[in-house]
């Protein structure tokens, strides 16, 4: 390009900061906004398996591949299903020096990212309420404190409730009709050991019907569990979701019959069960192109959290990144990026939802159907928040 854009960024998730380090790398400045205080204002999820096609192509973008890998955890790739009953239906393992899709931590990707980002990139507790398009082809940033400032191109990785993308699309997303209830175990060798047996090295899943129970091994001892169910989103009601005690009876009523050893997840849960209720965008989303305004990740493909979006969301990023570095205009560059991006996503998202009928199936039988071939790598919920 012939002059140096203003860039911003808004969201310091995975899909964003790897835009941003990409530009940073090759001497395009940019600036990310983030409405959280800093780095540790909430915790930033599980774990993720980082595939060779999508994420790891995004981090060797970014030259942070082999800072990623000192990071990951191969181990983590092993996978256990079992049904209600706890038998083990199949157990996935890694092979000797696999790196298909090593396991990391969300926060310390998060980490990695930002350690690898000019000082004063993020701009933390800068929310942003609205993006205007301007008739210059730039477009305004409306923030919380109702200042506003203008960019060249403004990037919307903000995620599933997007402040970007109205300037875009009318598009909302929609319950899916699953809600996961999520659940931690701390230092799950020494306290919890049948919670240790059942997740082994990686991540399990024990299914039956309309609900499942899965389990991910995070770093340091730490368990990160999913208690999923087709219902109604209102499933709580009458429920005080910080009433710890009354929300584990409500769940050991919908998991009746169940063996022992998997109602002790429900039992044993450290802390708060924090609802989320599973939403997506339709599918296909797209949206006719506005100069200066685009989307990456969750905030333009919502889908199903089966262990597709957040590797999405790091190759949209880089993409995005590249495809700006290698055009003469912006409007070009947007142009390269979303028709590529928008189709992949369409494709991605209907993959997703496929996945998540037969892991999910929408019926009562006790009896799950579990496809014959290799499932798709992360056919569980790696994503979920």
């Amino acid at each position: 390009m012939s002059t140096t854009p203003r860039i911003a960024i808004i969201g310091a998730g995975p899909g964003g900061l790897v835009c941003a380090r990409v530009l940073q790398r090759h001497g395009v400045p940019v600036t990310v906004f983030e409405r959280e205080n800093d780095p540790h204002s909430r915790s930033q999820g599980g774990t993720l398996d980082i595939h060779e096609e999508t994420g790891q192509v995004a981090l060797r973008a970014a030259g942070l591949f082999d800072r990623f890998l000192a990071l990951s955890r191969p181990e983590g790739q092993q996978w256990r299903l079992y049904d209600r009953h706890a038998a083990l239906i199949r157990h996935d393992r890694a092979g000797e020096g696999d790196l298909s899709k090593p396991e990391i931590d969300r926060g310390r990707l998060r980490a990695l990212l930002l350690d690898s980002l000019a000082p004063g990139t993020v701009r933390w507790g800068h929310g942003v309420s609205a993006v205007t398009p301007l008739p210059d082809g730039t477009a305004r940033l409306h923030h919380h404190d109702h200042t506003t400032e203008d960019f060249d191109l403004v990037v919307g990785a903000d995620g599933a409730w997007s402040r970007v993308r109205p300037a875009l699309s009318d598009a909302q997303p929609s319950y899916a009709g699953i809600t996961m209830v999520e659940i931690r175990f701390d230092d799950v060798d020494h306290r919890h050991p049948g919670i240790a047996r059942l997740v082994g090295a990686g991540t399990m899943s024990a299914k039956a019907g309309r609900r499942s129970l899965v389990l991910q091994r995070n770093s340091n001892g730490h368990v990160r569990g999913y208690v999923m169910f087709r219902g109604p989103q209102d499933w709580h009601a009458g429920l005080d979701l910080d009433d710890a005690d009354a929300v584990r009876a409500r769940l050991l009523a919908q998991y009746q019959g169940w063996d022992e050893s998997l109602l002790d997840i429900l039992r044993d849960n450290e802390g708060a069960f924090v609802n989320r209720p599973m939403f997506v965008l339709p599918v296909p989303h797209t949206w006719q192109r506005v100069p200066g305004i685009t989307l990456l990740g969750d905030a333009a493909h919502l889908m199903p959290p089966v262990g597709v979006g957040a590797n999405l969301a790091l190759l949209d990023g880089a993409e995005l990144a590249r495809a700006v570095l290698g055009h003469p205009t912006l409007d070009q560059a947007l142009d390269a990026y979303e028709s590529v991006m928008l189709p992949r996503a369409a494709e991605n998202a209907k993959t997703a939802q496929q996945m998540l009928t037969s892991l999910m199936p929408d019926t009562d039988s006790d009896v799950a159907v579990f496809p014959d071939t290799q499932w798709p790598a992360g056919a569980h919920p790696a994503d979920a928040q």
